[in-house]
């Protein structure tokens, strides 16, 4: 059901909120295999229907998220609940407060269901990468679900949610709702609240939603964006009434198609999908032209670059000292800082802070980092100029449909390729969308991304509107 149809059927009383809830449990049971949830908050969540129930029986209106179920990812903070990034180093830690997007959502009527699993600090592209094991794909479970956000992609997509929440870096919302045919919205760097989002790279990272419908995601976005006195980098820019983009006709709307984003590498198939809606696209009234994005080929360098420089910053606190898990028996205190840190990290993190550590190393921060922000700079000044020509940028989310558990895993640079569409948008810090696009003749679905100037996204979502009738 979509929002509108929940709120419909409350006001009919032909649902209630303990029975949505009920059916949303048996979901997780079933779907248990999948592997989309760190923790499930059943006595929680029924306690917040009965408590909702009530309020509507009293002729209250508890706002205008009431009886929606979500799921959040598990490095968004919850009062009382674990917060474990899908880390043994916070495997135990228990979060004192709630973030931002939290307190806004239950303000206006949301009901938590459980955590969802992740890639260990949002590091990767395809949720394999968890202390609690890979996430799996719902159309078929030999295939990864996507990352870092996969498990809140499974979590909407198997229905035990009606929508939910992720983080972004550098795709980690887009990728995984093309992988699984949802709606995913990263919005503007700085239009949602960091507060309570365990950081891994604080330039780029931004709180974002999963959901089955373009309408849904416009609703929670408007929910919960907005300045925040938590946090120094929301922007005060007024938040639109996003759901009145919906309706806007794409009549005069001007769409670039950025060359380079259209070939080697990119699958045919999912090209000529693309291409196919740009053409109706062009039919129904809006314009369509090819232009140049030079810079794009390095913008993955870039990204890693800043991305893991930031991490290795940020997760220098992890070392057993203040939180989560801590090396036993060690000697002296640098062991336990050692042990603590090789025995609570996996992998990727560690590659991840070593490569940042680097990067940001005496001898070669100029090299490296500060070479990086500069192109950084290029990127988002290029971006800039082609909004001066056109209202939207759409193209592929992803170069290929979701690939095989395993088949990547042991090959990070392959691996991060697979971001190379979307890390352009966090860079700049703009605003973009999956929008669903059709299926792979390999039966797996794939997207489409719209790209919008900051604080821009009414226009993500009136384009993604009309995609999605087209569509559907």
């Amino acid at each position: 059901m979509s929002i509108k149809e929940i709120q419909l059927a409350l006001a009919q009383k032909k649902i209630t909120l303990t029975g949505r809830v009920k059916k949303a449990l048996a979901s997780i049971e079933e779907h248990s295999h999948l592997n989309a949830f760190t923790q499930v908050f059943a006595e929680q969540a029924l306690a917040r229907a009965a408590e909702l129930e009530k309020e509507l029986a009293a002729g209250n209106d508890p706002g205008p998220l009431t009886g929606v179920i979500m799921a959040i990812k598990d490095n968004i903070n919850i009062a009382g609940e674990r917060t474990t990034c899908a880390s043994k180093i916070l495997e135990t830690f228990v979060s004192p407060f709630d973030a931002t997007v939290i307190q806004r959502l239950r303000d206006a009527g949301a009901i938590f269901i459980g955590k969802t699993n992740m890639d260990e600090f949002a590091m990767g592209s395809s949720s394999e990468n968890s202390h609690f094991g890979a996430v799996k794909n719902p159309l078929n479970p030999s295939y990864v679900a996507g990352g870092s956000s996969g498990g809140s992609a499974v979590a909407v997509a198997i229905g035990a949610c009606d929508a939910a929440l992720g983080s972004e870096t550098g795709g980690s919302i887009r990728q995984p709702a093309s992988f699984t045919g949802l709606v995913g919205v990263k919005p503007t760097y700085g239009r949602v609240s960091r507060y309570g989002l365990v950081a891994y790279a604080s330039s780029l990272d931004q709180i974002g939603v999963f959901a089955r419908n373009v309408r849904d995601a416009a609703l929670i976005l408007k929910t919960m964006a907005g300045r925040d006195a938590h946090d120094s980098t929301t922007a005060d820019v007024a938040v639109p009434e996003y759901e009145q983009a919906l309706e806007k006709s794409i009549k005069g709307l001007k769409i670039g198609l950025p060359n380079q984003y259209f070939a080697d590498g990119l699958d045919p198939e999912i090209q000529e999908g693309i291409l196919k809606i740009s053409d109706q696209l062009a039919r129904q009234g809006a314009t369509v032209d090819n232009f140049d994005l030079p810079l794009s080929r390095f913008s993955i360098a870039t990204y890693y670059i800043i991305a893991t420089a930031e991490a290795s910053s940020n997760l220098a606190r992890y070392d057993g000292v203040r939180y989560g898990y801590r090396a036993k028996d060690a000697e002296d205190l640098n062991e336990m800082y050692a042990r603590t840190r090789s025995e609570g990290f996996g992998q990727e993190v560690k590659r991840r802070i070593l490569l940042g550590t680097y990067v940001l190393s005496s001898g070669y921060y100029d090299a490296y980092y500060k070479k990086a922000m500069q192109v950084r700079r290029l990127i988002k000044d290029e971006l800039n100029a082609a909004f001066k020509n056109f209202d939207v940028i759409i193209t592929p989310t992803t170069p290929t449909t979701a690939f095989k558990l395993g088949e990547k895993i042991d090959d990070p640079l392959t691996m991060y390729l697979m971001d190379v569409y979307t890390v352009t948008a966090n860079l700049a810090g703009i605003c973009a969308i999956n929008v669903p696009a059709g299926r792979h003749s390999n039966g797996l679905p794939f997207g489409l991304q719209v790209m919008a100037p900051a604080f821009q996204e009414e226009r993500l979502f009136q384009l993604s509107a009309s995609i999605e009738k087209m569509i559907s």
